[in-house]
């Protein structure tokens, strides 16, 4: 193995001169060449994307909140060539004004109808297809399947009469997306350093008498004065709740001695956190600490497992079998014992599981970067310990960006 290299740096938010931090205009260069290697790679003349992930890595530009999901929004990549984006409204004028790495000829308007609001035969999306059909024809790559990632059913229909022969462009950019760079993985270290500091606001206040919901308004307003850009979700289970796994948060009231975890998943310049950790609430019983045990030593067995080189299907074996957990299948237990991507996306490449990884396994590289999950309900039928790590495959083994203590069972405010 390579000898370690200081860790990965946190600096913060600003550019400095004195600091080499994240260098943006690198970056952006990253990107958009992994995404065109992409696309040399594959069949396909050019690529027609709608997913906003996508969209952001390779054109550099973000819409979250109400306009992120509206599907109005789309990049055309062709083979050579810079991308060309179709924006909502007066968000092409910003582009021109701001973002200067595309020519202003590469910003234009765009809209399909708020997916579906205003009905196909207006015409929106026959528009919209001749307008690409003209640019892929005038750039020779007419014949050649264009890739797509998703999309609306009128939408492809359009494609389809117009005699554009569609393919699959989500395992393209999947591929490109899953090797981070420098950039990337700072970016990433970065939105987990905010949660840290989340977790010591949580436990600080984790107390009987504070609802679940109190929880998740604390760590919203926290991860925004933080710097955040988007809080996608803050999951906050206790009690009863805890076992089977809901994925949400309610108003229930945490009590004395109630086990309780949290999920926190915000993005930092786009860089995603899913950071789980679970506390006792004043107390803790021996059944809840023998839950903690068990989960913490499938995590620390799966964490061994990673290494450059080595395949996913040798990680997911180290995993417990659904059964072993109260399920009766792979499928009933998904998303219990298993890692998933990193990135500008939640759930990106690689995907490790028993459901899918013995059979199709791929090969851990460095720059990838996960999030792994573990899980046990204890016995007392309610309780249940939830643990998870966000790691880095570099050359020399891995690195942990979750830094909140999470090797022993940690109880809040302890009594």
């Amino acid at each position: 193995m390579t000898t370690p290299p200081r860790p990965i740096g946190a600096p913060g938010h600003m550019g400095v001169d004195y600091e080499e931090r994240v260098d943006f205009d690198r970056l952006r260069k990253y990107r958009v060449e992994r995404a065109q290697a992409a696309l040399e790679a594959s069949d396909c003349g050019a690529f027609l994307l709608f997913d906003f992930y996508n969209i952001r890595y390779t054109t550099q530009t973000w819409i979250g909140g109400a306009l992120g999901d509206k599907m109005i929004r789309y990049c055309l990549l062709v083979r050579g060539q810079e991308p060309i984006l179709w924006d909502f409204g007066s968000a092409v004028r910003h582009h021109k004004l701001y973002s200067k790495w595309l020519p202003d000829e590469n910003w234009r308007p765009g809209f399909l109808g708020f997916r579906g609001a205003v009905a196909p035969d207006a015409g929106l999306m026959k528009d919209a297809v001749t307008e690409i059909k003209a640019l892929l024809k005038e750039a020779g790559v007419l014949d050649m399947p264009l890739g797509v990632d998703i999309v609306e059913p009128p939408f492809m229909f359009e494609l389809e009469n117009q005699g554009i022969k569609v393919a699959d462009a989500q395992q393209h950019m999947l591929d490109a997306r899953v090797i981070k760079s420098q950039d990337e993985i700072m970016l990433l270290n970065q939105a987990a350093a905010m949660v840290d500091g989340v977790y010591q606001d949580i436990v600080d206040v984790l107390k009987p008498g504070i609802r679940e919901n109190e929880i998740v308004a604390l760590a919203n307003k926290r991860l925004y004065e933080l710097g955040s850009d988007q809080v996608e979700a803050v999951n906050a289970i206790s009690g009863e709740r805890c076992n089977p796994h809901p994925h949400n948060f309610t108003d229930r009231i945490i009590r004395p001695g109630d086990q309780a975890f949290f999920d926190i998943i915000h993005s930092f310049n786009g860089y995603r956190t899913c950071y789980y950790r679970t506390f006792g609430v004043g107390s803790a019983t021996t059944i809840q600490r023998d839950a903690y045990k068990q989960a913490r030593e499938w995590m620390d067995g799966a964490l061994a497992a990673i290494k450059p080189g080595v395949s996913s299907d040798v990680v997911a074996r180290t995993l417990p079998k659904a059964e072993d957990f109260g399920f009766e299948n792979e499928l009933a237990a998904f998303g219990l014992q298993f890692a998933h991507g990193l990135g500008l996306g939640l759930h990106e490449r690689p995907i490790i599981s028993r459901l899918n990884s013995l059979e199709h396994p791929m090969e851990l590289k460095p720059g990838m970067v996960f999030a792994m999950e573990t899980y046990f309900p204890a016995a007392d039928g309610v309780s249940a310990a939830r643990i998870e790590e966000e790691v880095v495959v570099t050359e020399y083994g891995t690195e942990i960006l979750t830094k909140f203590p999470a090797q022993e069972l940690f109880v809040a405010n302890e009594y």
